[in-house]
């Protein structure tokens, strides 16, 4: 089935833990997510999927060729219930990503520059390669920059996760330092900046599809 990617609500924290959990060293209690979620809830994202509920249907009966087709008895598979499988965030539901964001919430910097922070990024095994964790950052970004201001974005990435450091110097991040024994393993973070641009960021400059010449007549 194809994957959505929308803004996260309150209902999707505990699979976006399961997935969190699955996937990175660093864990958070489920109150953190809340937090993220419920002070700015434009900044943090899903990828979803939904079972594959595909109705079956069996061939139309024919006579030797001539009878006329007769209407099949449709039978629906059930999906099953997803309790006990913390992915799952409704029947037939799960989350198989979630990028999570927030703004700068430290007392002292209320007279500068609005900056966000992504806070964690984390996508299933089975998913990955499909350019999710790209689509999740830059939805988190463009909505960082639009309804928060954020003229600025900061993380902190092990040095030894080369897909990830990949990812974001893709995305035009720069490593600003690096904080030695930043995890508790004792590894080194790279601490990575971008500066954001509103008209840099808008979703469509990234689309591979053909967008539309408002300049042109329609008909």
């Amino acid at each position: 089935m194809g994957i959505t990617i929308r803004r996260a609500t309150i209902h999707d924290i505990q699979a976006m833990q399961n997935a969190n959990l699955h996937n990175l060293p660093e864990n958070y209690q489920l109150k953190y997510y809340m937090y993220h979620i419920l002070s700015w809830p434009q900044a943090s994202y899903v990828a979803t999927t939904y079972d594959d509920i595909t109705p079956e249907a069996d061939l139309y009966a024919e006579d030797d060729g001539k009878a006329e087709a007769e209407v099949p008895e449709i039978v629906t598979k059930d999906v099953e219930d997803p309790k006990g499988d913390t992915s799952y965030i409704d029947k037939g539901e799960k989350i198989v990503g979630y990028v999570l964001g927030k703004m700068d919430d430290d007392p002292d910097a209320q007279n500068r520059k609005a900056h966000g922070h992504i806070t964690s990024l984390s996508v299933m095994r089975t998913y990955r390669r499909m350019g999710l964790a790209e689509k999740l950052m830059r939805q988190s970004l463009y909505a960082m920059c639009e309804c928060y201001g954020a003229e600025s974005v900061m993380l902190h990435v092990r040095k030894s996760n080369r897909a990830a450091l990949n990812l974001y110097l893709a995305l035009e991040f720069t490593t600003s330092s690096v904080e030695h024994s930043y995890y508790q393993d004792g590894e080194d973070a790279n601490c990575m900046k971008l500066e954001l641009k509103l008209e840099d960021l808008v979703p469509s400059k990234f689309q591979k599809g053909v967008e539309d010449d408002f300049s042109q007549d329609l008909i």
